[in-house]
């Protein structure tokens, strides 16, 4: 049986950009890159500490850390040995579909994330997500998409059209 003194599964707290304390398992939080870097370089007294993450607020750091705990046994992965195939792929496995099933705002928010946090396969679950919602439509349907002003002429975009023929699909 645990001692009180000595919990069973050792937690770490994270002050999100807000001012909240987010209480998580610490093998959850050592997804993260970032933390987990910050952990080993604490002096051991100070990791009862909350540790503030400035860059993301409480509901996104809620967000990734569910993403996180779910993913907790997952190998970590370098950025060697992955696979090429894996790389291209646009794949996304199911739990994680639906866990990016999210508001635009929020998508976002989590890859950006992802990224301060360096929580690499988040991120690229994220970007995976941008790219299927992007792959088969045409520069008015992805503005569209994602709500973006088209400051071209019509001239410029004569001109780029021509410059990238090369990556038309023909």
């Amino acid at each position: 049986m645990a001692s009180a003194s000595a919990p069973a599964v050792p937690q770490i707290t994270l002050t999100s950009s807000d001012g909240i304390d987010i209480s998580v398992d610490r093998s959850v939080a050592q997804r993260s890159v970032l933390i987990k870097n910050l952990l080993e370089d604490l002096p051991t007294e100070s990791t009862n500490e909350p540790i503030p993450i400035p860059n993301v607020n409480e509901a996104v750091l809620k967000k990734v850390m569910e993403w996180c705990e779910h993913h907790k046994n997952d190998p970590t992965t370098t950025n060697d040995d992955d696979s090429d195939s894996r790389k291209k792929s646009t794949d996304i496995e199911e739990w994680d579909q639906r866990y990016m099933s999210v508001d635009q705002e929020m998508l976002f928010e989590i890859i950006l994330a992802a990224n301060y946090l360096d929580i690499k396969a988040l991120l690229d679950v994220g970007c995976k997500t941008v790219a299927n919602m992007i792959k088969g439509k045409s520069p008015e349907e992805i503005r569209k998409t994602f709500n973006i002003q088209n400051d071209f002429t019509p001239e410029e975009e004569d001109q780029i059209r021509r410059e990238n023929e090369w990556a038309e699909d023909r």
